[in-house]
């Protein structure tokens, strides 16, 4: 049995039998301020530099260790997980491989029950549309408006991690979203946005973003029997929209394809399956490779195929023969003048608009420009 991973913090004793602090109490712990001041002064050099002019690092994080079915603290609704069967964990990256970056995109990273969303999306958007202030601080946490939750929530994709997979987690305390680092356990149903990235935690409601750097820090809560902190995944945004998901199949270990923002209700057997058994693929950041390790699973898009040049067929000798254009002398044809057609003047003021009326429409981008991805920084090992 492993033990538990927790650090403890210890608090002050209030002086017994109801003493009081001496009076002159507050003038050394104002003078011992006002040292501390003075020595972080000359040692700093400036702001965030130590004594040699180095920045100073950042504080390390600790990263709370997330079990998949538990609510957790501070949540910021009831849970909204169906009773989906649970997929099966993927075996691990190769050996002396860590998979520490993945490709949202890729196949078998989430899994699902066929036509059967893992998570209540409906009744998320009616936990938050009944409390105004925890839709304002789970708006604020997502970094979207807080009018558009609703249709928001509507367009991610309910599914469930196949790996232990590092979020930064964000809690409701106080009124407002508190932002914490964490890991998410395999079998965590969470919605996933249209770039491959986990978005909400059904367990609790809590919006999630892309990690922090790694700079270290304590693994805090009580790890689940096949945690490995070697084995912890970062999910990386895709670099544009994705149609669909390749997902597992937790009831028959099959592919499914899933359409990005629906439901599970169109569900279909991939058009091009990954090359891998499900159970049998492997996660190394880089697509699913085949079980040799020789490439990825996902084959390259196919190129549509050029016609064929038309054959020579000899002429039927009953066909009439036309004589054959002469080519002109190059003697006696004009060569063009480039210099018919004014260039325009650089120099040249552009006619602007009169006030009050707006520009051509060509200036402006046709159809609406998606969202980008949530902001990824490289996770440092």
């Amino acid at each position: 049995m492993r033990s538990p991973l927790r650090r403890t913090r210890r608090t002050p004793t209030a002086p017994r039998d109801g003493a009081t602090a001496p009076r002159d109490g507050a003038r050394l712990a104002g003078v011992a301020f006002a040292s501390v001041l003075l020595l972080a002064g000359c040692s700093s050099g400036g702001t965030g530099a130590g004594s040699a002019g180095r920045p100073v690092a950042a504080p390390a994080q600790d990263v709370l260790l997330r079990a998949a079915a538990v609510p957790g603290p501070d949540p910021f609704t009831a849970s909204t997980v169906r009773n989906t069967a649970r997929p099966s964990d993927p075996t691990g990256p190769p050996e002396g491989q860590q998979a520490r970056e993945v490709d949202g995109a890729t196949p078998g990273l989430y899994g699902g029950t066929r036509a059967v969303g893992s998570c209540d999306v409906e009744r998320q958007v009616s936990l938050l549309a009944g409390d105004a202030k925890k839709a304002r601080a789970f708006a604020e946490a997502s970094g979207i408006p807080e009018a558009g939750v609703a249709d928001w929530l509507r367009g991610l994709t309910p599914v469930t991690l196949r790996v232990d997979a590092r979020v930064t987690g964000h809690g409701y305390r106080g009124g407002r979203a508190e932002a914490h680092q964490a890991v998410l356990q395999s079998g965590t149903a969470v919605l996933v946005d249209q770039y491959g990235s986990p978005r909400v935690r059904c367990a609790g409601g809590n919006p999630l973003r892309t990690p922090a750097p790694d700079r270290g820090g304590v693994y805090v809560g009580v790890p689940w029997d096949a945690f490995d902190p070697d084995h912890v995944v970062v999910v990386r945004p895709t670099g544009a929209v994705v149609a669909g998901l390749v997902i597992v199949n937790a009831t028959d270990r099959t592919w499914i394809e899933r359409r990005t923002g629906s439901d599970g209700e169109e569900d279909r057997k991939p058009a091009v399956e990954p090359s891998c058994d499900p159970d049998a693929c492997t996660l190394d950041g880089a697509g699913t490779p085949d079980p040799d390790g020789s490439g990825p699973a996902t084959p390259a898009p196919s190129t549509p195929d050029r016609p064929a040049p038309p054959e020579d067929v000899p002429p039927s000798p009953d066909a009439p023969t036309e004589p054959a254009p002469e080519a002109p002398d190059p003697s006696t044809e004009p060569a063009p003048d480039p210099y018919t057609e004014p260039l325009p003047d650089p120099f040249e003021e552009q006619p602007v608009p009169p006030d009050g009326e707006l520009p051509p429409e060509e200036l402006f981008p046709s159809g609406t420009v998606p969202d980008g991805p949530d902001v990824f920084e490289a996770f440092e090992g």
